[in-house]
């Protein structure tokens, strides 16, 4: 059914190549493009096969009433969404009864209930960063993986919502202050300003800084409290179990292990972390995570919800056997856990740590006022290997038991290790990003953390492998391309010749391998970026400007620049210089949301406007119906990338 709707779709796009006019004399415009974007939309939604015969029956219309019954459909679900946020009365059961059948609510049900069409709409996140330590490499690469998405996604022409933050709630944020000697908010303001201070110096463009200790966040989460407790799935009971107080999360039996300390004796750690665990027993306030398995299943079944595939594999499994899926306790006793925000159905109760702080994705967006659906839900959640389970099995849940749409995408980042080492404290190798921006520059840090992950697996740290990265492909491949073509030796007059009058001059095998490489690059850098692989985003781009080295030395411009009554060599000369500084434009256009300092700077240096910044400006001038173009370097000697001496 699926694989013939799609050829129905396909042929009916195909069909409508010409404006369509409606009964009533109106011509619809764009009818093809928003056709295709119905494919689009449907080819993508992990519904469609549910609905393949619904919508087969839609298309067995004409072009322009497929179109005004698709468009009827939309503006129904939109009213149906402001009226159930509008005028939500908590008491008032009756008015969402697809939310109570079992005291489970249905997030199929849900689904249909909160569907908008904003798929210009980019909601971006990093976790919010834990305030007991000052930032390292690994918050570091969390931040700038977020921050270029979001610069991708801008230059896609989407409009992007992106947030950062810092938690500053929990038993070990007391003593974290304690050991500080200052008052605990005191302490979490100067911590939170190291973070926001590593957001700013490495241009991580957020449009949102959240702290949870803000009163704003404590409202949408008294808020989000008394939503589960209306609607039946916040109970208090008793809690028997183990506790880890350093990663401040409830485990099961199968989370721990138990393993030898310094003295021999045999001790409990989680499984996870290595963090010794304590056997605790205390009443609290209690979540029915238990109700949710069918509906993480659900929502997993989408591979494309938990990415790499790697991490949805290890999620999958684990809402499968169901063994984290026991009732999940969201609150402590006050006075074991003082510093949190109380409970707003009993005092003597500090709300967990973990649900206050996943709230934080609501509170950025306005939550509970109508402006928080203008991104809802997430697209993309960036999130390290440990905190998967939260962000993956407690997070949905609480999402789907308020009637709420989960992420649509998890991107979990395995961890960093320096020189093959675990970063600790006690060993002392813990990288400062403040420190290592001094050695190797903060471009140059946020390119090698970018080139260097590979979310699926911990990244190293070497200080020389960053030194020679960084050289031989910041200063010698693209600074030592962009230096040979714009010298006064070889471009006294500063001159970028239009590409696309000189694409064709140049006849031998290294101006080929450019011309292939330019035309193929834009292509597979988006691949990679739609893959979250920015490793290979960066490989594709290199592989462009070796090439268009190898075509600099072949034609030696220095050379032709010397035959200067010569028409054939002047033209060979500014067929060289436009290959070669087109190559360095469209390269810095792909590398913008990796280096997005570095790479303005030498779009500036070429003299590219603003408004030609943009995803499409990646494909090579020669190909573009505009003007030719003629532009002037704006100046001579350009330091690129300045070459790092080895440590």
């Amino acid at each position: 059914m699926a694989s013939a709707l799609l050829r129905n779709t396909t042929r009916l796009v195909r069909s409508a190549r010409h404006p369509i006019i409606a009964s009533n004399g109106r011509c619809i415009m764009t009818t093809r493009a928003r056709l295709d974007k119905v494919l689009e939309e449907l080819q993508r939604n992990p519904y469609y096969d549910k609905y393949a015969r619904k919508i087969a029956r839609l298309q067995q219309t004409s072009p322009e009433e497929f179109l005004q019954r698709v468009e009827q459909q939309e503006k129904v679900r939109e009213k149906q969404v402001k009226r159930v946020i509008a005028n939500y009365q908590p008491s008032k059961l009756a008015i969402f009864p697809f939310l109570f059948k079992n005291i489970q609510s249905s997030w199929k049900t849900v689904k249909r209930q909160y569907v908008q069409d904003l798929s210009q709409n980019k909601y971006i996140t990093t976790p919010i960063f834990y305030v007991n330590a000052g930032p390292h490499i690994g918050h570091l690469y969390s931040a700038v993986l977020a921050d270029a998405v979001a610069r991708y996604n801008n230059m896609l022409g989407h409009k992007t919502f992106f947030t950062t933050g810092t938690d500053e709630h929990g038993n070990k944020i007391k003593a974290a202050a304690a050991a500080a000697g200052l008052p605990n908010l005191e302490y979490c303001t100067k911590i939170s300003q190291q973070f926001r201070k590593m957001c700013d110096r490495f241009e991580v463009d957020y449009s949102c800084f959240i702290r949870t200790t803000e009163k704003r966040h404590c409202d949408a989460v008294y808020y989000f409290w008394k939503l589960l407790e209306e609607r039946g799935y916040i109970y208090l009971g008793k809690y028997s179990g183990w506790y880890c107080v350093s990663d401040e999360a409830f485990l099961s039996d199968v989370d721990v292990v138990e393993q030898k300390d310094s003295t021999g004796k045999v001790i409990k750690v989680s499984a996870e972390s290595g963090n010794r665990v304590e056997w605790t027993e205390e009443e609290n306030y209690k979540f029915r995570l238990s109700a949710f398995q069918d509906d993480l299943k659900y929502w997993l079944k989408d591979e494309n919800t938990v990415r790499p595939a790697l991490y949805h594999k290890t999620l999958f499994q684990w809402v499968q056997e169901g063994a984290c899926l026991q009732d999940l306790s969201i609150t402590r006793i006050r006075n074991k856990v003082p510093w949190a925000i109380p409970s707003p159905c009993d005092e003597s109760h500090s709300i967990y740590v973990w649900m206050d702080a996943l709230v934080n994705y609501l509170t950025v967006l306005g939550y509970p006022n109508e402006s928080y659906k203008e991104f809802w839900p997430p697209t993309i959640q960036i999130i390290g290997k440990d905190i998967l389970k939260f962000h993956g099995i407690y997070w949905p849940a609480f999402l789907i038991a308020a009637g709420l749409e989960p992420p649509k995408t998890l991107l979990c980042h395995a961890h960093w290790t320096v020189e093959h080492k675990k970063m600790s404290k006690s060993i002392g190798n813990v990288i400062s990003p403040f420190e290592a921006a001094n050695n190797y520059s903060e471009e140059g840090l946020r390119y090698f953390i970018l080139r260097e992950a590979v979310p699926q697996n911990d990244a190293n740290f070497s200080s020389t492998k960053i030194v020679s990265i960084l050289n031989s492909e910041l200063a010698d491949t693209l600074g030592n391309l962009v230096s040979r073509c714009t010298g006064k030796a070889v471009n006294p007059s500063r001159e970028f010749p239009d590409p696309a009058k000189y694409w064709n001059v140049l006849q031998s095998h290294a101006a080929d391998e450019t011309r292939e490489a330019l035309k193929s690059v834009g292509g597979k850098a988006r691949e990679s970026y739609e893959e979250y692989n920015l490793h290979h985003v960066v490989d594709a781009v290199m592989n462009m400007l070796h090439c268009a080295n190898k075509m600099v030395a072949y034609h030696e411009p220095w050379q032709l620049r010397k035959q200067v009554n010569d028409t054939d060599s002047i033209e060979e000369l500014k067929a060289v210089i436009s290959l070669a500084l087109e190559s360095s434009r469209i390269g810095a256009l792909i590398l913008y949301p990796i280096v997005p300092r570095l790479s303005s700077s030498l779009l500036d240096f070429l003299n590219i406007p603003k408004e030609n910044r943009m995803w499409t400006d990646t494909a090579p001038e020669f190909f573009n119906n505009n003007c030719a173009k003629e532009r002037q370097i704006e100046r001579n000697n350009l330091i690129l990338f300045k070459k790092i001496r080895s440590q």
